[in-house]
């Protein structure tokens, strides 16, 4: 009888111990906001004559295009950085090749052509990135957060 009483106390310290621990809780979030915004400025430049196309025109409009690709590769680079690739191989105490590999690889939304133009056979096309309208872009989807409040239950 004394055994069943001590193992019914114990059970019942154990569960309430159980029930102390076991809250119920409400975390509340606040968003949090940059202090500044940064805006990069990037220029792109493709030659003209050097385009495939029929007349002056045709190439010039492939110019256009590869000088604004060239300014987007070049706001990849300063958001995400560049990847490089280095080998070198030597024989006999010589180096034989030396090479350098680049890649960029990222995603850039919301960028802005401020002006595009021509400056002799090249083709020139300025960019920016604000990083308050990339902020306000990605607002919706990734929203920033941290821990304002825990409520127990």
């Amino acid at each position: 009888m004394i055994r069943c009483l001590v193992l019914l106390a114990t059970l019942m310290m154990a569960a309430c111990s159980s029930f102390d621990t076991a809250y119920e809780k409400e975390v509340e979030y606040e968003y949090i906001e940059p202090e500044f915004y940064p805006v990069l400025t990037a220029v792109g430049y493709a030659p003209i004559s050097a385009q495939q196309g029929a007349d002056y025109n045709a190439k010039s409009l492939r110019a256009m295009k590869a000088s604004k690709l060239e300014a987007y590769r070049e706001l990849a680079e300063q958001v995400y950085g560049q990847r490089l690739q280095g080998k070198a191989t030597v024989a006999d105490m010589v180096v034989v090749d030396d090479g350098v590999k680049s890649k960029v690889d990222g995603l850039i939304r919301g960028a802005r052509v401020i002006r595009s133009y021509p400056v002799g056979d090249n083709y020139a096309t300025e960019m920016e990135l604000d990083m308050e309208r990339i902020y306000h872009i990605t607002r919706s989807v990734n929203k920033p957060r941290r821990i304002k409040d825990v409520h127990y239950y």
